[in-house]
């Protein structure tokens, strides 16, 4: 292939017309051509790329590792489609998509290489816009009751009141402990976190609590507490409900007095502390049991923030699976950047008995197991893979997977269109609309 064409040539024309990013490459690599969309998205002139190495024209992430262009050669199959971002002239990181593909003259030799490429840029900042919509602070969710959540979160912070957060292991309580301490006037101070069900009764009251010199036979000196530590800050007691009653009285006192003594101590310290308690089992249950004291409940839920499960927010697993890849493809400088439509649909039919926790564990597998750009079933832990994937295989798009899940919506409301539109969020003629576009019935 010449390294130099004529304006006038039709190919040269048809490239310039494309809006992708195209160049070709001659067996040793060096840029042959290199079109209108290449130079805009790059930066890069024409005349000083082509002659050049395509390594030395792009710095692409996947130059050294992952290269387009030498699995092409290699395996003499088309790449399709692989994610991967560009350093463009100005020393901008550009997201693009990549697709590359052999040349061959008519009696079929290979002559060299031909790489597209897309910039993402726009997908990129889409994608950000609506997680910004979706998220607050560090947490991610478009279910209508999280949105709620939402809304009341500012005027809880700065209220300073006692919070009490319930939800299931996983659901994210220490999220919106360090949410609502971002948002609050404490904001300067500390967050210190204590779990309360991982410390029996006698170490969990000196961690609480600390003591002086001489309190018990190896106290040495004296040691603070974690109230002190969090002076002028939060402190976040989680599983509160772990505590057995005899602390729980004392605990009490410090919501109530705002004063605590260390163990040892004759004089009482203030606690200028905000205290945010959490339990993943429901208080008011234990308290009708007697496990849990009703005065000490009626102090700490000032203000009650209940975290749904994952299994009741659904709506919000891929928003999360976008967001621990875009998360752990920067902890793990590994280039994965969508899931398949049957791994999806899958994952949004699972149940998470461990809930967000337990989908950053399957996607942080994921990460590990992937060959690809793509996760896929066979990347996922086996335990949650079905022993018959043939339902799964037919899917073909994201409408499948859409089709799915607003399926299980409507059975969720006994095929109420009109609730199935408000847990989804849309107008009911909107929901009308897509389930006559994803042939989606209902009984009669």
């Amino acid at each position: 292939m010449s390294k130099h064409k004529n304006k006038n040539d039709p190919t040269e024309v048809i490239l310039d017309s494309i809006t992708d990013g195209v160049f070709t490459v001659d067996n040793d690599w060096l840029i042959t051509s290199f079109n209108r969309a290449a130079v805009e998205i790059t930066g890069v002139l024409k005349e000083e790329a082509v002659g050049q190495h395509c390594s030395d024209v792009f710095h692409a992430s996947i130059c050294e590792t992952n290269c387009a262009i030498k699995e092409m050669f290699e395996s003499r199959q088309p790449v399709l489609n692989r994610a991967a971002y560009i350093i463009n002239a100005n020393g901008d990181r550009v997201p693009i998509s990549v697709s590359a593909a052999l040349l061959k003259d008519k009696a079929g030799n290979v002559i060299g290489g031909v790489e597209t490429f897309r910039d993402l840029s726009a997908v990129e900042e889409l994608r950000r816009e609506l997680s910004k919509k979706y998220s607050f602070q560090d947490i991610i969710s478009k279910n209508k009751v999280m949105l709620k959540i939402f809304d009341i979160f500012p005027g809880v912070a700065e209220s300073d009141s006692t919070v009490l957060i319930e939800g299931e292991s996983g659901t994210g309580k220490e999220l919106v402990a360090h949410a609502l301490h971002n948002l609050s006037y404490r904001k300067n101070g500390p967050i210190v976190t204590v779990n309360c069900g991982a410390l029996p009764d006698t170490l969990l009251e000196s961690e609480l609590f600390g003591y002086k010199a001489g309190a018990f036979t190896d106290a040495r000196k004296d040691k603070p507490g974690r109230f002190a530590m969090a002076e002028g800050g939060t402190i976040f007691l989680d599983e509160i409900s772990d505590i057995s009653r005899a602390l729980q009285v004392r605990l009490l006192r410090v919501i109530q007095e705002r004063t605590y003594e260390p163990l040892g101590a004759t004089d009482s310290n203030r606690a200028d502390v905000r205290i945010i308690a959490a339990s993943n089992r429901n208080l008011e249950k234990l308290v009708k049991s007697g496990d849990f004291r009703e005065d000490l409940y009626y102090r700490i839920n000032v203000v009650s923030v209940k975290l749904p499960p994952l299994r009741e927010r659904k709506e919000d697993i891929p928003l999360l699976i976008n967001h621990f890849i875009r998360r752990f493809s920067n902890l793990k400088k590994k280039l994965i950047s969508d899931i398949s439509p049957d791994a999806l649909a899958l994952l949004m039919s699972h149940d998470y008995p461990g809930n967000i926790r337990e989908l950053e564990n399957i996607i942080e597998h994921a990460f590990v197991f992937c060959q690809g750009t793509v996760i896929n079933i066979d990347s996922l832990p086996e335990n949650i893979r079905p022993k018959e994937i043939k339902p799964l295989a037919g899917l073909k798009s994201m409408d499948d997977v859409e089709a799915i899940f607003i399926t299980e919506v409507l059975k969720r409301n006994n095929f109420d269109r009109k609730k199935t539109a408000e847990e989804l969020r849309m107008h009911k003629t909107t929901l009308w609309r897509k389930m006559k576009k994803l042939r989606i019935t209902t009984p009669d």
